[in-house]
């Protein structure tokens, strides 16, 4: 049977949104001087701030929170403890050690290093000799462990993000997205829970030597947590920042800003807008039928669909705009249809843009119809497969 994309609007919410104001692209009720952002409040995934976010720029210092994604997910399946210790190669000495006047950790050369400690030199210093001991002694050399932070970010939907070493030094071809880096801060933040405090440690000493930790947001009393900064020659400064405050977790990417200086003032001022402009709205209870969904062959012709959890949205208090949310899923579903069976996702918008994408699910079991009833739905799906054919594969708004 061919099954197509079909999307069905199923309400327009009176709600208002801020979302397209946040596009500095459409409206200036909102303006970042960032060439590429992405903000989202990490509880319901509302996209609070996009420009340019798919728009790919080198990741610099950003890609350090690939390979910590690397380790924390190996340290969690107990590949590896944090007291493993990785020797310290001459490549990893004199590319990102103190010969390379890079950020370092100070890792002694052919001494032994533990994998905490290699941790907290990446997450606190942004040590580049840190990356290098631990792609090398998980993966054999920087090159395989490169591979596997691209195959990672695949796995992890950063589809634009490829990662040609494990430090974010110029190697002429890694790049990623704003939207490719708030997806990765929100993977370390929701999978590692134990480790994801390793970002907001102040400070770290090796080898005698005493560095404060360089994210500057962390000293300000904002709520900041985390995560790193980056600078590319000829593209500038970006910085991936995570943010809780009142029970309001905000997660976002900046990139392609002017100064040091400016990364920091710009930062801090798109958080607060991002915590201060916007109100929680629920638009639909717990398990509250949100719609139907066509079935063919079945005892019945459709079938109820909801979310697991109550569906709600970040919206701005000024700068009103309409809410529209549909039905996607592929139509038609054949009975037999089980009972909390993934059929779709709810789809959220405000002017054309979208705010967040909800799985739907389907509410009841539908058995199989009788064999008149199939005959008859047959031929009913034959004709609307004619009648609404226009329906089909239409793009999303992004």
């Amino acid at each position: 049977m061919l099954k197509r994309l079909v999307r069905l609007c199923v309400c327009l919410l009176p709600f208002a949104t801020g979302a397209v104001a946040a596009n500095a692209d459409t409206n200036a009720a909102f303006a970042t001087k960032a060439e590429q952002a992405y903000m989202i409040e990490a509880s319901t995934g509302t996209v609070l701030l996009a420009k340019n976010e798919n728009q790919t720029f080198s990741p610099a210092s950003l890609a350090k929170l690939m390979t910590l994604d690397l380790v924390f997910d190996a340290l969690s399946r107990n590949q590896i403890t944090l007291d493993t210790e990785y020797p310290v190669s001459e490549y990893a000495w004199r590319t990102g050690g103190a010969p390379s006047r890079t950020a370092t950790m100070f890792a002694a050369l052919k001494s032994n290093v533990r994998v905490e400690d290699l941790v907290k030199g990446i997450a606190i210093q942004g040590a580049n000799d840190s990356c290098i001991i631990l792609a090398e002694g998980m993966s054999g050399s920087e090159p395989a462990f490169a591979a596997a932070m691209t195959r990672r970010a695949k796995t992890l939907g950063m589809e634009r993000s490829v990662f040609g070493n494990s430090t974010g030094l110029p190697d002429g071809k890694s790049k990623t997205t704003a939207l490719d880096m708030v997806t990765l801060a929100a993977e370390l933040r929701k999978s590692y829970p134990n480790l994801y405090p390793y970002f907001a440690q102040p400070d770290f000493e090796w080898n005698k030597i005493f560095q404060r930790n360089r994210n500057p947001l962390l000293g300000v009393g904002m709520g900041v947590d985390g995560l790193a900064t980056g600078f590319a020659e000829g593209e500038g400064y970006s910085i991936v920042a995570s943010i809780e405050r009142d029970g309001r977790r905000l997660l976002m990417a900046l990139g392609g800003i002017a100064s040091d200086k400016e990364r920091t003032e710009e930062a801090k001022r798109v958080l607060e807008w991002g915590l201060t402009a916007f109100e929680s709205r629920q638009i639909f209870a717990d398990a509250e039928v949100i719609g139907q969904a066509s079935v063919y062959g079945g005892t019945s012709r459709s079938v109820d669909v909801v979310a697991k959890t109550p569906v709600s949205v970040y919206i701005p208090i000024n700068n009103p705009e309409r809410l529209s949310a549909r039905i996607v899923y592929r139509w038609p579903l054949t009975a037999p249809v089980e009972a909390g069976h993934e059929i779709g996702t709810l789809r959220i918008s405000a002017g054309g843009r979208l705010l967040r994408e909800v799985p739907l699910y389907t509410k009841e079991n539908v058995a199989v119809g009788s064999l008149s009833r199939r005959a008859v739905d047959a031929l009913m799906e034959l004709g609307e497969t004619l009648l609404f054919s226009w329906l089909w594969d239409k793009p999303e708004p992004t």
